[in-house]
């Protein structure tokens, strides 16, 4: 079996086993401690309202959860899709192409993303 084909049915089985387990999501998270981070210097981590945006994604409230945490909604929602698609073109024999190098472009967005994301977070009075 071919390294693409792994990851694809690896990616994809991940995926499933979250949408399983997701009815077990709400009971989990009042479990979290707070944010430690926030607690001690008075802002949001990157991740603040990462748990309220899971949660709403289960629900079905794709805008309460970009406003939780636009980018945690936006990961989650394409780790699952991204799964689904990966694992079912690995069980049709089809593996996923590897990437040979990101463009030059990639390292700068996402950094930007990153920090729009933590400024969405600090504006928004987290």
């Amino acid at each position: 079996m071919s390294g693409g084909r792994q990851v694809g049915l690896f990616w994809g089985a991940a995926a499933l086993s979250a949408l399983i387990l997701s009815p077990l999501a709400s009971g989990a998270a009042a479990g979290l401690p707070p944010c430690f981070f926030h607690r001690v210097t008075g802002f949001p981590c990157l991740t603040c309202g990462g748990t309220r945006a899971a949660l709403a994604l289960l629900s079905g409230d794709l805008a309460g959860a970009i406003h939780a945490n636009p980018l945690v909604a936006i990961a989650l929602v394409l780790f699952a899709g991204g799964g689904v698609v990966a694992g079912a073109l690995s069980l049709a024999g089809r593996g996923l192409r590897e990437p040979e190098r990101l463009p030059g472009w990639a390292r700068p967005a996402a950094l930007l993303g990153l920090a729009a994301n933590w400024l969405w977070l600090i504006v928004d009075g987290r």
